[in-house]
């Protein structure tokens, strides 16, 4: 089930990918300041798609829940967000287009659980193709001390077909800040 969770379908042959073909690539975990956002740079080209998996929280001093969101080599226009989440008590979806960045996931804010970290699992396919635009998939949520909040997501950015060599996630939009202790690592996979 875990590995049906977090494995990838490859885009060409339909065919799952192992578990062990997946390389650790670089792991970024906040310190005691917090960080305005998380960055990997200089991402090879070696990989047939990358997966981040992370944790994290904003260190806002306020209940409620903020979404992540990714920015692709500093590009700015032509990206868009599908999700479907539930809270619960209900199940919502909606889209966002031509935005400046990629909706990928929630997290809680610092004030709702002490000690409680949202979880996501961000798959790139084909990120270094120069033959098609980019996709996103994530699976994310938080748990709100009884509540919260768990989607699925999808990201696209249009009108591109540069390999991804930089992703910067950002808790909304830059808006809030990662929390210490929050980490995301950065695997590649190979084909």
């Amino acid at each position: 089930m875990l590995n049906s969770l977090i494995g990838i379908i490859a885009s060409s042959g339909g065919a799952a990918v192992v578990p062990n073909s997946y390389e650790s690539i670089a792991t970024v975990t906040v310190g005691g300041g917090g960080a305005s956002s998380i960055a990997f740079a200089s991402i090879p080209s070696t990989y047939t798609h990358l997966q981040i998996r992370g944790i994290a929280r904003s260190s806002t001093a306020s209940s409620g829940i903020v979404p992540i969101y990714a920015q692709i080599n500093s590009v700015s226009t032509n990206q868009t967000s599908h999700f479907l989440y539930g809270d619960g008590s209900g199940v919502s979806s909606t889209a966002s287009t031509n935005a400046n960045l990629i909706y990928l996931g929630y997290i809680g804010q610092d004030s709702t659980t002490a000690t409680s970290y949202g979880a996501a699992v961000i798959d790139v396919l084909d990120y270094a193709d120069t033959n098609k635009y980019k996709t996103f998939r994530s699976l994310a949520g938080t748990d709100l001390n009884g509540s919260g909040r768990v989607g699925l997501f999808s990201g696209f950015l249009y009108a591109n077909t540069n390999a991804i060599s930089n992703i910067t996630l950002y808790a909304n939009a830059g808006g809030d800040a990662f929390k210490q202790y929050s980490s995301f690592a950065l695997y590649g996979i190979k084909g």
